[in-house]
């Protein structure tokens, strides 16, 4: 496990956390040969984690990540009891032979013996990653209409929606939305690993 300062996450769901903030610190030291801005990154314990599976193709770092989050779950926001299904947001990049996020959400839902439903959630049609799309408008519009229900099981059910990071809250609002509205869940819980330090 690693250590971390949760943060809040406020929104459609009933309630929400990250684990912590993605990056510390992340000063401007100049450009590349190419004239692209570098930057001296300062990454949470809990974001280093992140970077490295997402970026790196770490899988080491998987029993860390989960081990922290189950910990969380259980012993620290202590909602574990009240879960009845696990649900990861789906993943943006298809193209990966992994996904970070699936992964990490099989290994927290096997240490916490909650079932892990990945169909109950899915998308429509493919969409960039929104790391790259900063104005806010511009990322609703992208996942407007996108996210549908697969799997019926969690009506009436208690779900949590699953994420490694939290920027402004739109992908998680769209899919909480539709978990509420289409799927008729009972109560949206959140949690993502890490949470970016400007609302955008």
């Amino acid at each position: 496990m690693v250590t971390i300062k949760p943060i809040e996450l406020k929104g459609k769901w009933l309630k929400g956390f990250a684990l912590d903030i993605h990056t510390v610190s992340s000063d401007y030291i100049g450009d590349d040969p190419y004239g692209h801005p570098m930057f001296d990154t300062e990454y949470s314990p809990i974001g280093g984690l992140v970077k490295r599976i997402k970026y790196r193709s770490d899988l080491t770092v998987i029993d860390e990540i989960s081990s922290t989050a189950t910990d969380f779950l259980s012993n620290i926001w202590k909602i574990a009891k009240d879960i009845d299904f696990i649900i990861p947001i789906p993943p943006s990049n298809i193209q990966r032979t992994y996904q970070p996020v699936i992964e990490i959400a099989k290994k927290i839902s096997s240490e916490i013996h909650i079932p892990l439903s990945i169909d109950s959630l899915t998308k429509n049609r493919v969409t960039p990653e929104l790391k790259d799309v900063t104005d806010p408008e511009s990322r609703k519009n992208i996942l407007a209409g996108v996210f549908e229900i697969g799997n019926k099981n969690i009506v009436g059910k208690n779900v949590l929606l699953f994420d490694d990071l939290y920027r402004s809250g739109a992908t998680m609002t769209m899919a909480t939305e539709v978990l509420y509205n289409k799927g008729r869940v009972r109560n949206v819980y959140v949690l993502t690993l890490t949470k970016t330090r400007s609302k955008q």
